[in-house]
């Protein structure tokens, strides 16, 4: 197999290539629908956005921006793309549809507000109104649920007419703040980090310069089959750097721990099945892995337990009740420990899952399926095109019978 684009590194690279005067070229950007919201969002902004198969092509700046920007269900685009539509002097309203709309908003008008931004939701959920200039100076946020407003700060201040000094208490999911500042160096705009990533200090009036890069293969949709290699047989899957900054390569630590198989080089990823033992995995930096982590400990002897799971109640759903229900569903036994999750393994039978319209859930449930006597029924697959939508095609290409 092949793994999808990153989306997350997607959206930072479009992110990027808006604020740069002149073209950029994306690469290797395969469609889903968070991406396409970003590209949505990035062409009400004001760039010029053409696409032919992988390959997206943007000129920044082109025209003035819209007064309303959709968001889609991207949790991240509304984030980040908050502070950068906050770069401008004028009303910008930012919506989104679906789950979005039940998510909180109130740590984006925190964060923008101090930086001299106004900001208007209804009763803290969209529709976000936005006014800027982003001002800068000196600027502290919380970073304890999510660290995406962040990296929509790390994206705008640059551009702004005052130095900035950012502190972030409490910071949480550090490899994605790595990876903003990554995309920022590949467009020439420099930002220096403390180490832990809790302060940076940001030049003002910078300049992005046009670039041309390639997005990276994703370790979210990955983990996906490379858990379906360890429960159910074998699978090689390509286009996965293991440098990577990307969180979820922890995948590969957590599967070893596991007692699967696992082999890499040449940007290629292989999981062979093997006497699978119970883990522990803490969820902080990738809360994006426990779905299909909770699918594998489901075929691991003894009991899994998971730490840090609290975020995931913020997720595209409550995530840790909606796995709590599938594994009871299929005949799996879970419970909840304080702010953890405990899977312990046991034969599966299978059943009806509510996917909650939550594309890693119901990734979670079809690669568990692989290993139940009478396989599952989702009610909503086609939400998995939020991030990988040739999943099931890919996974029945694997050998699974829909």
């Amino acid at each position: 197999m092949t793994a999808p684009a990153s989306k997350s590194d997607a959206q930072r690279a479009l992110a990027a290539a808006s604020l740069a005067r002149g073209r950029s070229v994306i690469s290797a950007c395969t469609p889903c629908d968070d991406t396409d919201a970003a590209l949505d969002v990035i062409g009400a902004l004001g760039a010029l956005v053409q696409r032919d198969g992988d390959v997206v092509t943007i000129d920044g700046w082109h025209r003035p921006p819209a007064a309303r920007a959709h968001c889609g269900e991207s949790g991240l685009a509304l984030r980040m793309f908050a502070a950068i539509a906050a770069l401008h002097n004028h009303d910008i309203t930012l919506d989104g549809h679906g789950t979005l709309r039940g998510r909180p908003v109130g740590m984006i008008e925190d964060a923008l507000r101090s930086c001299g931004v106004t900001c208007r939701s209804q009763s803290g959920f969209l529709p976000l109104v936005v006014r800027g200039p982003i001002r800068g100076g000196s600027v502290h946020v919380d970073g304890s649920v999510t660290s995406q407003h962040i990296t929509g700060l790390l994206f705008a201040l640059p551009l702004a007419a005052e130095d900035s000094e950012l502190t972030v208490v409490r910071p949480v999911s550090r490899p994605y703040l790595r990876m903003t500042l990554r995309t920022l160096d590949a467009f020439d705009v420099h930002v220096d980090a403390a180490p832990d990533l809790s302060a940076f200090r940001i030049p003002s009036r910078q300049r992005y310069r046009p670039t041309a890069c390639t997005v990276e293969g994703d370790w979210s949709g990955a983990s996906a089959l490379l858990v379906a290699g360890a429960i159910a047989g074998r699978v090689e899957v390509g286009n996965l750097d293991v440098e990577s900054a990307q969180a979820d390569r922890v995948i590969l630590d957590v599967l070893r721990q596991s007692g699967a198989r696992v082999r890499t080089g040449n940007r290629c990823v292989t999981v062979e099945q093997d006497a699978l033992s119970a883990f522990e995995f803490d969820a902080e930096d990738a809360p994006d892995l426990v779905p299909a982590l909770v699918a594998l400990a489901c075929c691991c002897r003894g009991t899994s337990r998971f730490r840090g799971t609290a975020r995931l109640r913020r997720k595209e759903s409550d995530r840790v009740r909606a796995l709590l229900d599938m594994v009871q569903a299929i005949g799996g036994t879970a419970a909840l420990d304080g702010d953890g999750l405990e899977v312990t393994g046991s034969p599966i039978r299978g059943g009806a899952i509510e996917t909650r319209h939550d594309h890693r859930i119901a990734m979670a449930a079809a690669v568990a399926a692989l290993r139940s006597t009478s396989g599952v029924v989702l009610d909503d697959p086609a939400c998995v095109a939020k991030s990988y939508p040739a999943f099931f095609d890919d996974l029945h290409r694997l050998g699974a019978k829909p």
